[in-house]
């Protein structure tokens, strides 16, 4: 693998800048967030590692994306299949959970989750970034607050934070033909604040078969009252088509990594999202507020493989579903009331209630079905050219958090929540061997912290906190692979994972730096997990520990310069059975962030980015772990030029200055070859090379 900067280089510069930067705070105790109760809190009266990245500094970096956003501005590891300039499926990983980081990271918008019934990644561009007033990172578990997947760590985006008018247009356009487009109007009549926000993105693509386009649409309305009274109202619609490469066989740096694979060519996935959130807030006076937010949403994805349909693959017996469809829907309402008693002391109660349905198909062609029906492979004929699968979830929960004054500055907090889901799912393969599958069950899940908080000085806080969070399975991980006839095999409805985690943490504060970290332990049981030796989705039966320490510091160094730098240590290791002591897969040890940005004169500033991503495993059966290799340490640099005057702004960005040839997420198992074998062999997601950006806005 090529890149510019050596591991050894990177992790010199960014520990001695570590000890050199004259940080100040980052979060002042004024800064108000709502990811820590789901109510408004200081931020310094928290108990739990929290990162704001605000709407300036989303607007002062080379991101064009909110996973560019979370990667180089959150410092977080940010994972792509199609790693190209609009990361329409980029994987977040806070927690160090590697494959199915998906489903234990929590991504919400205005506090309501956006993560889907399935494995499949967040439509980040449904959110068009321009309506972004912030975003929270809450590191650890959070399932008191917010239930499932709350595990790792929590991720909201908050829209539309004020009244002011805002009327603004932005042009970007650069390498392998990405062109996007941004507006957003904003004004307020009266108490009524209404934002307008879109976004298009078009782009070829770097890789053969990358090409892309992502369209989305929001419109919110917020009613003011007086005091906290309000309610609003959001609208989304968000549309993409984007051609899918597939991954490159071999180990990172080899092979072709622009073309696409052979059984990817011409394929293509499309997805349709729309719904509407809702909310409110009600001050009852006396100390008790509340809130109820709610949301529906309708997904309809549509897949498409043309080489199954394909000649050159019925001759070899290479047979595949050359197309497929996913429609499916979701509602979510939750009530919840805060009292307030004395200076620092309060009650949450809450309840939620939340229910799903998916269905689909995956179709072949009368030429396929034919071949292989003649072939012994159509085993639970239906009458149709489809394979069907549908699932339900039905999830209710209750909760409750308290936090209680005791001395001056210390408070101690505390919290509940046990959710049931009921889970059906039905299975109607042509390939089963047991005809037509139905399957339920009903499982219930606690979740429960304890925490202390001593803010000691101003802008300084020390805390320590107990945490126990879970997640359900997705829908789809109730079916797996048969190893043997490489067949579609139900295994059941799982049961949910746990989490426990200890964890300190705080802010401390000298006369020349600011260091925000924590350090935490934690212990899942029954992780959920795709099992390549077995083929099926499972419960682990060995348990698996996460050891780290973050830290994260950023500072006006001058009136001109500013610097900030961020870091996180991790051992993610399975901690019993045959394979204790290994590393779980595409979870690095060590992730480093260091950013910066000199202003010139009034008009031109300059700034720049540089994203170190350790060394970790190919994601792959256990045992194949011990004669594996790694998947290669990379660093990855970007610099951007400022130009502003009056209402006018101009940008342009350098993205991966060293051309570094790297991939992001990768994998061992069985490959399709064109000649209709089979062989076991590495593959990787290569992402964009060196590209150029060109970006103008004006505020009206």
């Amino acid at each position: 693998m090529k890149q510019q900067f050596s591991s050894k280089t990177l992790v010199t510069l960014f520990c001695g800048a570590a000890l050199t930067f004259n940080v100040l705070a980052q979060n002042s105790q004024s800064t108000v967030i709502v990811s820590g109760s789901r109510f408004e809190e200081n931020l310094n009266e928290v108990p739990a590692n929290v990162k704001v990245i605000t709407r300036e500094e989303i607007s002062n970096s080379s991101s064009n994306n909110i996973p560019d956003v979370l990667s180089q501005i959150g410092g977080l590891n940010v994972r792509s299949t199609n790693g190209g300039q609009l990361n329409l499926d980029a994987t977040v990983d806070i927690g160090g959970f590697g494959p199915t980081a998906n489903s234990n990271t929590l991504v919400l918008v205005d506090g309501q989750r956006i993560n889907p019934i399935d494995s499949s990644g967040v439509n980040w561009e449904s959110i068009p970034i321009d309506s972004i007033e912030r975003i929270e990172i809450l590191q650890g578990g959070a399932s008191v607050q917010y239930g499932n997947g709350a595990v790792g760590g929590v991720i909201n985006i908050i829209t539309n934070g004020n009244r002011s008018k805002l009327n603004q247009a932005s042009l970007t356009y650069g390498s392998f033909g990405t062109a996007i487009a941004n507006a957003i109007v904003r004004d307020s009549i009266g108490q009524t604040t209404y934002q307008v926000t879109a976004n298009t993105s078009n782009t070829q693509g770097w890789r053969q078969n990358s090409a892309a386009n992502a369209y989305a649409m929001d419109a919110k309305v917020t009613q003011s009252f007086g005091g906290l009274d309000k309610i609003y109202t959001d609208f989304f619609y968000a549309y993409t088509n984007a051609q899918n490469p597939g991954a490159t066989v071999g180990q990172v740096g080899s092979g072709d990594p622009q073309a696409a694979k052979f059984n990817n060519v011409g394929s293509n996935s499309s997805t349709s999202n729309s719904g509407i959130r809702f909310g409110g807030t009600k001050d009852f006076q006396g100390g008790n507020i509340a809130e109820v937010d709610g949301y529906y949403s309708n997904k309809s994805v549509f897949f498409n493989t043309p080489y199954y349909d394909s000649s050159s693959a019925i001759s070899v017996g290479n047979y595949g579903s050359g197309n497929g469809n996913l429609n499916g829907w979701t509602m979510n309402l939750s009530p919840r009331l805060k009292s307030t008693f004395g200076k620092s002391s309060s009650t949450i109660f809450g309840y939620e209630f939340n229910q799903s349905s998916q269905g689909g198909y995956n179709a072949y062609s009368p030429t396929t079905y034919s071949a292989m029906n003649a072939a012994g492979k159509i085993t639970n004929p239906n009458g149709l050219y489809q394979s069907l699968q549908s699932a339900n979830l039905l999830n209710q929960s209750i909760y409750g958090i308290a936090k209680l004054g005791l001395l001056n500055n210390i408070d101690f907090s505390g919290g509940f929540r046990r959710q049931t889901q009921s889970a059906t799912a039905n299975d109607n393969s042509l390939t089963s061997n047991n005809g037509a599958l139905t399957g339920s069950q009903t499982y219930s899940a606690n979740a429960g912290d304890l925490a202390l908080n001593y803010s000691y000085l101003n802008n300084q806080k020390l805390y320590i906190k107990w945490n126990q969070s879970y997640r359900f399975p997705n829908i789809d991980e109730f079916w797996g692979w048969d190893p043997i006839t490489y067949k579609r095999s139900f295994n059941g409805i799982l049961k949910p994972q746990t989490t426990q985690s200890y964890e300190i943490g705080g802010n401390w504060l000298s006369s020349i730096v600011n260091i925000n970290g924590s350090m935490f332990s934690s212990i899942t049981q029954n992780e959920i997990r795709y099992d390549l030796d077995s083929g099926l989705n499972i419960n682990s039966e060995f348990n698996i520990n996460r050891r780290g320490i973050v830290l994260d510091g950023s500072s006006n160094i001058t009136n001109k310069l500013t610097v900030s730098a961020g870091g996180k240590f991790q051992k993610s290791l399975y901690a019993s059975g045959p394979y204790a002591g290994t590393s779980v897969a595409l979870s690095p040890d060590l992730l480093l962030n260091a950013r910066a940005n000199y202003l010139v004169n009034r008009e031109w500033s300059i700034g720049g980015v540089v994203n170190y991503v350790g060394n970790q495993h190919y994601d792959a059966a256990l045992s194949d772990y011990n004669s594996l290799n790694v998947m290669p340490s990379y660093a990855v640099a970007d610099a951007y030029l400022n130009y502003s005057l009056n209402k006018f702004e101009a940008k342009f960005t350098i993205k991966n200055i060293g051309n570094s040839l790297y991939g992001t997420t990768g994998g061992y198992a069985w490959i399709t070859k064109a000649n209709g074998g089979m062989a076991p062999n590495y593959f990787y997601y290569p992402s964009d090379r060196r590209s150029y950006f060109v970006s103008a806005k004006y505020n009206f």
